[in-house]
């Protein structure tokens, strides 16, 4: 059952309206006096000049702008408005001679003024006839082509959130089992030393997977939620690092929940913990979350230069950085400032993060929804 929406007939509600005052305007518009009592003939030409009228601006509207005139076919679109301006005063002078109008009109003048008519009648049905076949081929021809401006910038439009949408899915996908991935070789890897740790290891991976399987389907999640998210990885990080790695997480109290990207933060702390841990050297991972107003965020993850290879924790494979700045990109575009310094005189690898979050990301929830 077909189900009638706005869109479906206002379109075609608009015509008639628009017609049926065209109409009623020309066919009650006399051109001589008021007391001249117009003969039949008269409205009936009026009347089939109208449905000329009409039918000149739905082939206008639908074959010569769209099949010539869009096409690029210009001298050829100016020679059918000229054939259709053509045909359709012809038409009128065909009525006229078979109707035997200016016969008539004649006579109809002569009972009303009480003297004979010059003969220029004729001359002014036409001029009026060429002016309104040039009025309704120009707005014909305007309409159609503003029509066909609005869609393609749709169409446009559409394209680029498919586009946004589909890369998304590629870096969600990306970002997501490459996360998983390092995690459990983590917890393989605790097997092997400590087996109630592992158990543990399991649990709070298994909380983060519903986090991130349930709590992120509709696209955004909270600050609150992110940071839960973000102190768990950290911690399941530590079950495998001794006293030689220090690592230190600031977080804002209290949080003051915005809706935020989910997985945005967790490329940072896993570069961290990828190149700032070496099974011999001590290192030192910092990790600062702060909320300079509730619209705006800040992440500064600082990790210790390592001469010696590190520790690959992470088990990073160097995606994760590249995706989540072109996903900073996708989703805050001209609303977030990345910096990174890879050697600062502290000897650390350095990025800062500034975010500007919060009633805005009711689009970011929709693109990454379609996502």
């Amino acid at each position: 059952m077909a189900v009638l929406t706005p869109r479906r007939y206002l379109t075609p509600l608009i015509h008639v309206l628009v017609w049926g005052l065209f109409g009623l305007t020309f066919l009650l518009f006399q051109p001589l006096t008021g007391r001249l009592t117009m003969p039949p003939q008269f409205w009936l030409k009026q009347g089939l000049m109208f449905a000329a009228w009409v039918a000149t601006y739905y082939l206008t509207a639908n074959v010569t702008v769209p099949r010539l005139l869009l096409h690029g076919r210009n001298g050829w679109f100016i020679l059918a408005l000229v054939a259709t301006t053509a045909v359709v005063l012809s038409f009128s002078k065909f009525l006229e001679s078979v109707l035997d109008l200016p016969a008539l009109m004649d006579k109809a003048f002569e009972a009303a003024a009480g003297r004979p008519r010059l003969n220029r009648g004729s001359f002014r049905i036409d001029t009026m006839g060429l002016l309104t076949t040039m009025f309704v081929l120009g707005i014909s021809t305007s309409i159609t082509v503003v029509q066909k401006w609005q869609n393609d910038a749709q169409i446009r439009q559409t394209l680029e959130q498919q586009r946004v949408s589909s890369e998304l899915s590629v870096l969600k996908a990306q970002i997501n089992p490459h996360f998983f991935f390092n995690t459990l070789n983590n917890i393989y890897a605790l097997t092997l030393l400590d087996g109630e740790q592992a158990r543990v290891a399991i649990h709070r991976l298994s909380r983060m997977m519903r986090y991130v399987l349930y709590d992120t389907a509709g696209g955004l999640t909270l600050l609150s939620q992110e940071i839960a998210f973000v102190q768990d990885y950290i911690t399941l990080m530590q079950l495998r690092l001794d006293e030689r790695v220090t690592v230190t997480f600031d977080r804002p109290e209290p949080v003051r929940d915005v809706p935020v990207a989910p997985m945005l933060l967790l490329p940072f702390l896993e570069n961290a913990f990828k190149h700032g841990v070496a099974a011999t050297q001590s290192s030192r991972i910092f990790i600062g979350l702060t909320q300079p107003s509730p619209d705006v965020l800040e992440l500064e993850v600082r990790n210790t230069l390592l001469a010696l290879p590190s520790t690959d924790l992470a088990g990073s494979n160097g995606i994760g950085l590249a995706n989540t700045r072109r996903r900073l990109d996708l989703l805050y575009p001209g609303r977030f400032n990345l910096l990174v310094d890879d050697h600062t005189p502290a000897n650390e690898f350095r990025v800062h993060l500034t975010l500007h979050v919060g009633d805005k990301e009711k689009g970011i929830g929709d693109k990454e929804l379609r996502a």
